[in-house]
Formats: C-alpha cells, sequence, structure tokens
C-alpha cells in the first residue's frame, strides 16, 4: 500500500481551478486527507479486529483492476459548490491505494443552479477508488452546495434592496476556508476570515476597556493597520462610535424602527462614508424589511452554521 507523498499528483488544471476559486491548495489536500483519513481509520486508535487504511467492503468484493464509470448526481435542486474539489478527493485516494488515477469529466462550475437528475460529473477509473472516494467527496460537496444554495436565497431576497449578505466566523471547525467559499458560490460576501484580519469591537471589548472610545482607540493604536468594526446596541452608542473615528459599524439585535434611527443618525454625525451591518436573529421573512433600513449588509450566522446539505449522490453505471 502507497502512503500520501507531500504532493499527490492532481489531474491536469485541478490546481489553477483551486487558485481562481480563491482557495489554498494546501489546505484543501488537508482537509481532504484528514476526511479520508478519518474514513480509513488512518492515523488514530482503532478497534480490535479493524484493518486501519482499508476499505474492507470494496477491497474484498471488487478486484483491484476492476474499472467502472460513475455520475455524481444531483438529488434535489440546488446551487453547486465545491466542484474542483473532486478531482482532489479522487487523486488522493489513488494516491493512497497505489491504484491508477481516475479520469474526471467536470459538467458543471461552481455557481451553477441544477435541477433534480442534473449530472455534475462522470468519474472513470477504478472502481474501488470511486467507491472509497465516494462519501468523503459527498461529505464535503454537499456541504458546500448547500451552503451555496441557502446564500442563494438570501441573495435572491436582498435583490433590489441595496444590501449584500455577509458570512461571519460560525463555521465548522476546520472547514471555515471551503465554507465562506461556498457563501461566495452562492453570490454572499465573506466577512472577516478570521481574529487577524479585522478588529471587531463587542460588548465584551467595550466592557473590559470602559468605553466604545476606549475600545476603538486601544485597537487603533496597537494595530493601526487593521481594519476595526464597532458594535453597537443603541442610536447613542452608534453616534459615539463615529465620532471617534469608526466607520465601520455593526448594529446587534434592533429592531427595524431602532436600526433605521441608527442609521440616520451615525451618518449624519460624520461627513465620511461609514459602512453599517446588521445582525441578530435575521431571517428570510424580515431581510427587506432590514435592508431598506439603509444597511449596507446584513450578516447571517445560519448561513454556515445551519444550512442543509443539498442531496447528491455517486451513481455507479451497470455497463
Amino acid at each position: 500500500m502507497n502512503r500520501w507523498e507531500s504532493e499527490t499528483a492532481w489531474p491536469e488544471g485541478t490546481l489553477e481551478a483551486l487558485i481562481a476559486a480563491g482557495l489554498d491548495a494546501q489546505r484543501v489536500r488537508s482537509v481532504v486527507r484528514d476526511a479520508l483519513a478519518e474514513d480509513l481509520g488512518i492515523g488514530g486508535a482503532t478497534v480490535a479486529g479493524a484493518a486501519a487504511g482499508h476499505d474492507v467492503t470494496s477491497e474484498s468484493t471488487i478486484a483491484a483492476e476492476a474499472e467502472g464509470t460513475a455520475h455524481v448526481v444531483a438529488r434535489a435542486p440546488g446551487v453547486i459548490g465545491g466542484i474542483p474539489l473532486i478531482p482532489v478527493v479522487l487523486a488522493e485516494v489513488a494516491a493512497w491505494t497505489g491504484l491508477p488515477a481516475a479520469r474526471v469529466e467536470l459538467l458543471r462550475k461552481d455557481g451553477d443552479a441544477v435541477v433534480r437528475d442534473d449530472v455534475l460529473a462522470v468519474l472513470h477509473g477504478p472502481v474501488q477508488v470511486l467507491l472509497i472516494a465516494e462519501r468523503t467527496l459527498l461529505n464535503l460537496v454537499c456541504r458546500t452546495s448547500g451552503i451555496a444554495t441557502h446564500t442563494r436565497r438570501w441573495v435572491d431576497e436582498l435583490t433590489g434592496t441595496g444590501a449584500q449578505v455577509l458570512d461571519t466566523r460560525k463555521t465548522t471547525p476546520g472547514l471555515r476556508m471551503l465554507e465562506k467559499y461556498a457563501v461566495r458560490c452562492g453570490g454572499g460576501t465573506n466577512k472577516r476570515m478570521g481574529l487577524y484580519d479585522v478588529a471587531m469591537v463587542k460588548d465584551n471589548h467595550k466592557i473590559a476597556a470602559g468605553s466604545v472610545a476606549g475600545a476603538y482607540r486601544r485597537v487603533r493604536e496597537r494595530f493601526p493597520e487593521v481594519a476595526v468594526q464597532v458594535e453597537v446596541t443603541t442610536p447613542a452608542e452608534a453616534v459615539e462610535a463615529v465620532r471617534v473615528g469608526a466607520r465601520f459599524l455593526l448594529m446587534d439585535n434592533m429592531s427595524t424602527a431602532v436600526l433605521a434611527e441608527s442609521v440616520q443618525q451615525a451618518r449624519q454625525a460624520t461627513a465620511e462614508r461609514i459602512e453599517i451591518e446588521a445582525t441578530g436573529g435575521l431571517t428570510l421573512e424580515v431581510a427587506a424589511a432590514y435592508a431598506r433600513t439603509g444597511v449596507d449588509y446584513l450578516s447571517v450566522g445560519g448561513l454556515t452554521h445551519s444550512s442543509p446539505i443539498l442531496d447528491l449522490a455517486v451513481d455507479l453505471l451497470d455497463e
């Protein structure tokens, strides 16, 4: 049995597709290998009598030299995200097993709307490779496509309002890069990736620093080049934040009436351009009403923490 080399040979164009999607190839490789290792029992404790590193069913019932064709098929309508992951999973399985690589024909691209029975990709190669890869492939692409589908509903709901839907850091540990990519596939916008690229002054920071102004000034002094957003919960806090220099406000858990007043007062407090985001318990049913208050963004943690998967399948053809 082969072990993964540091650089598995991926099909031509795979790396370029990941880069074009804004995905870090090494991070994608790590996510895929971790998922496969979980399924194959690689590198961790296993139960007595287990055969770590093997698909005990497929390797027992299917000859290593047997080849076949499978389709990746939509079982429900939705929006696709994660197509570039398909050849990565198959290549990593082939590298682990030592079997020939599968050939992959991608028929759809990320962001495409699909209906039930649409074929997204055609896979041809060793049947063992196809079946070992099946669940990992589906776990990843069903998840990312589900997020893309959910995000598209928000984008459609906000059409014409001038507001955009944002994601948050409420992501699955280890999958943030892919889940935020899936939001982009659905037409949404990424907010900060982590604690390092945007400072967000929240209630606990204001309490620790003694005030909105105190917290904002401390961030500006320590990290002058990093963008700063300030969370506010009242019109008065919004004005205070703007007057101290904040130009990106997060207005949290406000009614539409209070939000509209806060937006108006914040913008009247400076002649400079400020960006305003609404958040806190937002739903599709109220999305347009909140957008009409004049905010630039609605942030929705549910895009990543509560999206159901899009049902997809790998169907082996009877040839």
